[in-house]
């Protein structure tokens, strides 16, 4: 069954992602707490004016979705995950990268609430 709220994302999610998904939105939640939280495309997205980001769980990795422009100044330290077009993977068996999630999303925080950027460039 498709979920139609976050919290249903989250009882629908593979049992081996639960922990790091909350993890994860609790990190973000802190960077954007004032940020509605809502599913868009079947995953979870923090949004403002515009989409800040969107995550998802998969088989073996989550995927935090920040868009390419707000992951560009960090590729250099992303080097240990796939990173694709506007997202990263984190594997399950490994640490989330706390600091690195958190300077990636405060970066997109701050392009779209000061410089006005769109969720699709």
């Amino acid at each position: 069954m498709k979920p139609k709220t976050v919290d249903e994302y989250f009882i629908n999610a593979p049992e081996e992602a639960k922990g790091k998904l909350e993890e994860l939105r609790s990190l973000l939640k802190n960077v954007v707490p004032d940020a509605s939280e809502v599913l868009k495309w079947g995953k979870p997205v923090f949004e403002s004016k515009t989409i800040l980001f969107a995550y998802s769980a998969h088989k073996s990795h989550l995927s935090f979705i920040p868009t390419g422009p707000a992951l560009e100044p960090f590729l250099n330290e992303l080097n240990d995950y796939v990173v694709n077009k506007d997202s990263v993977q984190f594997r399950y068996d490994k640490p989330l990268p706390i600091n690195l999630i958190k300077k990636i999303a405060e970066f997109r925080k701050w392009d779209v609430e000061d410089r006005g950027a769109k969720w699709k460039y």
